[in-house]
């Protein structure tokens, strides 16, 4: 999502706090292993249940917990069926053809292909003003429908009787397969949304679900939430835990110490906390696809349309003594736009072939070279703008790192704004900013996941950076090239190229996660890509 984002930017939390534990009766100590129910803790609240409109990695983690698409994903991103017990593939890769099984609505209704063919019609739909409408590109006449040339009822999606949906592809999309199994695909009642209008996806009971599990205790703001077994679910038995009850901890050190005093059962660490515990023997550190980077608001701001502006910020920037010495969990600087573990071809990993080394390293006097080359052709000599951060705690240690570093630059007066994760969500989106400390997860194992995020046209472009190469590479890579992995692979690899000669975001590090997990919790499915976890087999010992 993705966008950690902030497919999914999914926007993300600079850290997601996660916190494991079982509940007792009346207590909030480990439990006994049978009860079954554990404690979750994030860093941040769900954003939007309404699948056509989140955005983030929380929400879009629980949809997938709650709800279910024609496939899913998987340990070692594998496919397996979902709503869709199979699926065939015309030879032309144009026709995908989905047969349906028999299941149901936590509401006792029958989830058909018409749910399907309700929700696609209503994420493309201009009015919705769905974030993820982009990636519906592939379908015939979903970009027109879009742009609001076209009727939503014009989508090249169509249900034949209750249990097929049949779906038309204007060009070939190798990883279709995967974006059907996201949540931006998943089905939607009609009769749900029609029934609880504006409000549909804003309250747990505000939704119906199709998944392993149902939401509940989530009232749209609050900080607490609960997983709870969905007996509605058509693989009722693939489904370990009771209960799985959420709590939002924003501060790392109170984490830690309900870890200490055995009222969590894992925890994620942050800074000088993951040295502390490096030698324990309940420590997991998880590569994540979630890449962290700032974005300059090209459309308000003139100044930072200027290339020299963005490559002086870019080499001020110390990305080592960031990821080493003050986030300390993991983390590593970034190599580009793409994370790595995102694609491959012949052995090498598609971050490592499309690097361009001096886009990523602090280079303190050619900063200055570019920095002083920009403000005579701004005609400036001194500027203040604002950094928009999320106000958890890592997100504010690396504000405050890259403050200090681009005051080094002449003239440049830097201030943080932290504000909630939801809060910081609206202003990206709504273009509310001067810079902002982004994130994108990617959803699928594809250098595309990321890529597609920069062009002109992408809701998640927040700065607005425009680049006519760029489009045009992706645009190949997408459509003439989409069937020659070759031609494709060199497109993408020239896209990520041309991003990072102009900077046109400032990519900063990739991030990991510090787990402490107590040895009596089982079953914990991590991915890098989104949805990142996976409840159904988690298990007390």
């Amino acid at each position: 999502m993705i966008l950690i984002n902030d497919r999914r930017l999914r926007l993300l939390p600079v850290i997601v706090l996660v916190g494991l534990a079982v509940t007792g009766c009346g207590t909030k100590t480990a439990t006994k292993p049978h009860q079954n129910t554990v404690h979750w803790m994030q860093a941040n609240p769900i954003s939007s249940m309404d699948i056509s409109k989140m955005t983030d990695l929380v929400s879009d983690t629980t949809l997938n917990a709650t709800n279910e698409g024609l496939l899913r994903v998987v340990k070692g991103n594998k496919l397996i069926p979902g709503v869709a017990k199979s699926y065939h593939v015309s030879k032309d890769g144009l026709t995908w053809t989905f047969q349906l099984r028999h299941s149901k609505w936590s509401d006792g209704t029958p989830v058909t292909a018409k749910n399907f063919v309700y929700s696609w019609r209503r994420t493309v739909a201009p009015k919705t003003a769905g974030q993820f409408a982009y990636t519906f590109d592939h379908i015939k006449n979903a970009t027109a429908i879009n742009q609001g040339k076209d009727s939503p009822k014009q989508l090249g999606v169509q249900a034949i009787g209750n249990y097929r949906l049949v779906v038309h592809l204007v060009k070939p999309q190798s990883y279709f397969k995967y974006l059907v199994s996201q949540a931006y695909f998943f089905p939607q009642s009609a009769a749900a949304v029609k029934k609880f209008g504006a409000r549909y996806g804003t309250s747990s009971q505000r939704m119906i679900y199709n998944g392993p599990f149902k939401l509940t205790g989530w009232n749209g703001t609050n900080d607490t939430w609960n997983l709870v077994k969905n007996p509605e679910y058509w693989n009722p038995a693939s489904v370990k835990p009771t209960k799985i009850a959420f709590q939002v901890e924003k501060d790392p050190a109170t984490a830690l110490n309900q870890y200490q005093s055995h009222k969590l059962d894992s925890v994620t660490l942050s800074g000088q906390q993951v040295a502390q515990y490096r030698h324990d023997k309940n420590l997991h550190l998880r590569k994540n696809a979630q890449m962290w980077f700032l974005e300059m608001n090209q459309k308000k701001e003139a100044f930072f349309r200027n290339v020299n502006i963005r490559k002086a910020i870019s080499l001020s920037i110390n990305r080592k003594q960031l990821t080493n010495h003050v986030l300390q969990d993991g983390s590593t600087p970034s190599k580009g736009f793409v994370a790595l573990g995102l694609g491959a071809r012949h052995g090498v990993d598609f971050a490592n072939a499309a690097e361009v080394t001096s886009s990523v390293t602090d280079n303190h006097k050619q900063a200055l070279t570019y920095w002083r080359k920009g403000l005579r052709q701004t005609g400036h000599k001194s500027v203040s703008y604002s950094l928009l951060i999320d106000d958890t705690d890592t997100a504010k240690r690396t504000g405050e790192f890259i403050q200090s570093e681009l005051s080094a630059l002449p003239g440049f007066h830097v201030t943080t704004s932290s504000m909630p994760f939801k809060s910081r969500l609206t202003r990206s989106a709504n273009g509310q900013f001067d810079m902002v400390l982004s994130s994108w997860t990617g959803d699928y194992p594809d250098p595309m996941t990321s890529l597609s995020n920069m062009t002109s046209h992408s809701s998640y472009n927040h700065g607005k950076w425009h680049n006519a190469r760029y489009d045009q590479l992706i645009a190949k890579a997408e459509g003439q090239d989409a069937t020659n992995p070759a031609k494709r692979w060199a497109d993408m690899v020239a896209a990520e190229k041309t991003l990072a000669n102009d900077q046109g975001v400032v990519v900063l590090y990739q991030a990991a996660i510090a787990q402490l997990v107590r040895s009596n919790i089982k079953g914990i499915q991590f991915f890098p890509e989104s949805p990142q976890w996976d409840w159904r087999n988690v298990t007390v010992k």
